[in-house]
């Protein structure tokens, strides 16, 4: 995904621009367009034929969110749900210039599944794709800024970018532009750091905190927005305090009577917890790490999500376990552990227990290979086809076309 979205090699961008600043890349500079990902027929289709529902889309015009009777309705007989799009209220909304979101792509659009997918596997964190259509000489939004990393791929048509500085640096999700929208008014009276058109196919990333503003040119202006909830230190430290809930010592109450308006008796308290907090670091370190590390990958899979499996082919699959080859679910979390003889697959919302025999077999699933029941290390093809049936119906591994 990132060789498509930035004109520089992954070790420049991660080095020189990741979280630091933006980078534009012209279509030239680029392996192709973004045609494949989304399309005016795409969007057409979507919304005309895929039952698209709030909260998947939004509109906008001039800084203002519509109200979602504006472009929402039942959809009829049998499919009564009042939040469903209504294309002939869309149709007049971009007409009278606004803008519509498409949301939530990544869950929705097939092209997008996959692209996000390969998205989280090379950047690390957590993925979105949004899409945004905006009609000739109009603008969606104010000048703003994201508190997630954008990569801005123009798809269709053309966008006026207007980028400026940062008012509030590296912003988290609880800190939106809201927060600060005088000093980005001040901020905007600057000179940009960027004032540029995209064309199709150009592609600009954005790290969060960055202000900017897009207005489209003399036709329809369709862009994806991949954005990137970016794991902080913060992360680190929340996982850090939820692992020191295993421990007694900090689950102890404070003193009786403590008066929590006295700076220096509540400074007192803090020194006093945080001595606690290094003396276990020093002792139980290697324990500590682990409980954080299983703790965030545990935050990682909830927000990111599996490939997912087809449930029919699945159990088809299952019940040919002898002659299925398969291969580990793409982005499942899960770690192995030994323990008394047998070996523990800890998942992101279970464990499951298999004899010790199995532990090469699990292994080398996780490891990437594609195997059949004949072909797992340490098993014969009697236990591996036992062993895969029960990891196919348990979503952990896919079955792989001939």
């Amino acid at each position: 995904m990132l060789t498509r979205c930035v004109a520089v090699a992954p070790e420049v961008f991660a080095a020189q621009y990741w979280g630091r600043r933006p980078l534009l890349s012209r279509s030239g500079a680029l392996p192709r367009d973004f045609a494949d990902l989304l399309s005016p027929d795409a969007v057409d289709e979507l919304i005309t034929r895929r039952g698209v529902r709030a909260p998947f889309l939004r509109m906008a015009k001039a800084g203002q969110v519509l109200d979602r009777d504006c472009y929402l309705d039942a959809a009829g007989f049998g499919a009564e749900m009042p939040d469903q799009v209504d294309s002939a209220r869309v149709l007049a909304q971009l007409a009278a210039g606004a803008t519509l979101v498409l949301q939530g792509l990544h869950r929705l659009w097939p092209p997008l599944i996959d692209f996000v997918r390969d998205a989280v596997d090379d950047l690390g964190h957590p993925v979105q794709a949004n899409a945004y259509i905006t009609p000739p000489d109009n603008r969606g939004f104010d000048p703003h800024y994201d508190v997630h990393d954008v990569f801005v791929l123009q798809v269709s048509g053309a966008k006026r970018w207007i980028v400026h500085e940062p008012v509030h640096p590296d912003p988290l999700p609880d800190q939106p532009w809201t927060d600060h929208r005088a000093a980005i008014t001040a901020r905007c009276e600057q000179p940009p750091v960027i004032d540029t058109v995209l064309t199709a196919g150009d592609a600009l990333y954005l790290p969060r905190g960055w202000v900017h503003s897009a207005r489209s040119g003399d036709t329809t202006s369709i862009h994806l927005t991949i954005g990137v909830s970016a794991m902080t230190g913060l992360d680190v430290m929340r996982a850090v305090v939820d692992a020191l809930a295993d421990e007694a010592e900090f689950r102890k109450s404070l003193p009786m009577g403590i008066d929590v308006a006295h700076t220096g008796e509540t400074a007192a308290i803090a020194s006093k917890v945080m001595a606690a907090l290094t003396g276990t670091v020093r002792d139980r370190g290697a324990e500590l790490s682990d409980r954080v590390a299983a703790r965030l990958a545990r935050r990682h899979s909830e927000r990111t999500r599996p490939v997912a499996v087809p449930p029919l082919a699945t159990l088809d699959a299952a019940a040919a376990a002898g002659t299925t080859r398969v291969r580990w679910r793409r982005g499942l979390l899960a770690t192995l552990e030994d323990a008394e003889g047998r070996v523990r697959l800890r998942l992101p919302d279970r464990t499951m227990s298999f004899p010790g025999l199995c532990a090469p077999a699990l292994r080398a699933l996780q490891s990437g290979t594609t195997v059949d029941a004949a072909t797992l290390p340490g098993l014969d093809a009697h236990d591996g086809t036992v062993l895969l049936r029960r990891l196919l119906r348990e979503a952990v591994v896919v079955a792989v076309a001939d």
